[in-house]
């Protein structure tokens, strides 16, 4: 797998992950917990085959030529912020919770994720712990690593091996963010991980289609 049939493939899962997204909200038409793997199966393609590709290039992986330039700006480590998963949670259960009040003060359960019980509130906030640490943990790797920019004075053996540690930064960004996914995901009911998957997937979105707009608005230079 080179970079430039990773952009292609890129191209070819985007626009599988649209499908995705149609099924996603369009409810009955196939079943819930099926489709939900079949989501969480098209994440680890998409993870599996940059992965392949960061190896051969991780520079340019790094790079992200296939994102836009407002996805670029948001990037930590070529994707998506782990820790953004339990923003997005909070935000949706605040909406929920707000638009439903009356039905919980009355006694009544939504079952979406408005109505996350205790356990699973305690659930999110242990695992938005463990997901902070391991986050700074590779931030202060990839810090290191940019700090060493005069190992690439050395010679080609020592570049490689430089060059070697970005592939494992990227490796262990991405693992993180498919764990991260793949744990909130596992402790939400199915109906709560497809209303977290409808978010999660219309903030995706909705950022290219911001960023895709911009750069065709620029003047080519």
């Amino acid at each position: 797998m080179t970079t430039t049939t990773f952009a292609q493939f890129y191209d070819s899962w985007y626009d599988q992950f649209n499908r995705l997204i149609h099924q996603l909200t369009t409810p009955n038409q196939t079943d819930t917990e099926e489709l939900i793997r079949k989501v969480m199966s098209h994440h680890e393609d998409y993870f599996n085959t940059k992965s392949m590709a960061a190896e051969k290039d991780p520079l340019h992986v790094l790079a992200s030529p296939w994102a836009t330039a407002l996805e670029r700006s948001l990037h930590w480590i070529a994707g998506w912020r782990p820790t953004t998963a339990f923003h997005l949670i909070y935000t949706e259960s605040s909406l929920l919770f707000e638009s439903h009040i009356i039905d919980i003060l009355r006694g009544l359960r939504t079952g979406d994720l408005g109505d996350l019980s205790p356990t699973q509130f305690r659930r999110l906030s242990d695992l938005q712990c463990d997901t902070v640490k391991e986050e700074n943990a590779i931030t202060e790797e990839l810090s290191k690593w940019q700090d060493s920019a005069s190992d690439m004075m050395g010679s080609e053996a020592e570049i490689n091996d430089k060059i070697q540690r970005l592939v494992s930064i990227i490796k262990k960004a991405d693992d993180l963010r498919l764990k991260t996914l793949r744990s909130v995901v596992d402790f939400l009911s199915p109906q709560q991980a497809i209303e977290f998957l409808i978010a999660s997937a219309e903030l995706l979105v909705g950022i290219r289609g911001w960023g895709l707009n911009h750069d065709r608005s620029l003047p080519r230079i």
